[in-house]
């Protein structure tokens, strides 16, 4: 339908998810957002008059509302070139007392629903032979930390399911990348560490949002699939 590159956001919130959206709009592609939040999805488009940039809504965790995301964005735009999961869900808590319905509704936000997206974008771009998924890791994808079962779990599941699609979709073209952000994600709630720690202590999201489109942009004879992000005051 469109000759410029398509793109769909699902977890799109005023933090990476909106940088990344605006960040690919900059590029010259359509971009569509998903959240589950409608007032705050509109809330984020109409604060920047971003109305070129198209809302969806939907439960990430839910195969019709996934499948309704993308056949509406095939009919209004066209079968997207690039896709990115950042959807998530935590709840903290310790193993002693982790309510089970938590934990497995943090599986299915972070988890099944990576699963969802990825495997509608996969069936559209293994017809055409090109397109890039992209999956946001944690620091959670490598280990798990007293109190974060209830994220470790979906984020090392992600990391596996990325894994295998990127072996199995990558001879038919599709590049699928998994994009591990170890450290604090700058945004109001951490704007004071900036004080304690110094300038660019924390991530910036449009400077994660340009890791994405360049992942997106690389020469298949050069692929990435597995690529870590953290600001230079992070120990690792």
């Amino acid at each position: 339908m469109s000759e410029r590159e398509i793109a769909l956001v699902f977890g799109v919130g005023p933090g990476l998810g909106w940088a990344l959206a605006r960040r690919f709009k900059t590029a010259g592609m359509q971009v569509g957002v998903v959240a589950r939040d409608e007032a705050k999805l509109s809330a984020l488009i109409e604060s920047e008059s971003n109305r070129e940039i198209r809302p969806y809504v939907a439960d990430v965790s839910s195969s019709e509302d996934v499948l309704r995301v993308f056949e509406n964005a095939d009919r209004e735009f066209g079968e997207p070139d690039l896709v990115v999961f950042n959807a998530g869900a935590y709840q903290k808590g310790n193993v002693l007392d982790i309510d089970p319905a938590d934990f497995e509704r943090c599986w299915r936000v972070g988890c099944l629903g990576g699963l969802l997206v990825g495997q509608a974008a996969a069936r559209r771009m293994v017809k055409r032979g090109h397109g890039t998924i992209i999956f946001s890791g944690a620091t959670a994808a490598l280990r798990g930390g007293a109190g974060f079962a209830n994220l470790a779990v979906p984020k090392f599941g992600l990391r596996a399911l990325a894994q295998s699609m990127a072996r199995e979709l990558g001879p038919r073209g599709v590049h699928v990348g998994f994009v591990i952000i170890d450290g604090q994600i700058e945004c109001e709630r951490y704007r004071h560490l900036i004080n304690e720690r110094g300038e660019d202590s924390l991530l910036a999201p449009e400077a994660i949002a340009e890791l994405y489109l360049q992942l997106h942009r690389q020469h298949r004879s050069a692929w990435s699939h597995e690529v870590d992000a953290r600001p230079w005051s992070e120990k690792f």
